[in-house]
């Protein structure tokens, strides 16, 4: 009975020893949520050039499609192999 205090307090010194300097020390944890802010402030970056990147994308394919579509009804242009019937109303 006589070393059930000296025992309880250095279980209580493992204890606040790894709370303070081991794997889950307080430091170690900010440290952390530190790296986690940075990356996701990388990852945000990251998420805005991409959806910058696909805008510039669907526009180019899309501007590439309104040219060939404005070529085919204004100039009359064809694509390879293609035929043009060109069919007169009767007069």
């Amino acid at each position: 009975m006589r070393y059930l205090p000296h025992i309880l307090a250095a279980l209580l010194l493992l204890v606040q020893a790894d709370l303070w300097f081991g794997r889950t020390s307080l430091r170690y944890v900010a440290q952390l949520e530190r790296e986690l802010q940075a990356q996701r402030a990388a990852n945000d970056e990251a998420a805005a050039r991409n959806a910058a990147i696909e805008a510039e994308l669907g526009d180019l394919v899309e501007g590439l499609e309104m040219v060939e579509e404005r070529a085919r009804a204004d100039l009359g242009m064809l694509r390879k192999d293609e035929i043009l019937v060109q069919v007169a109303a009767p007069r």
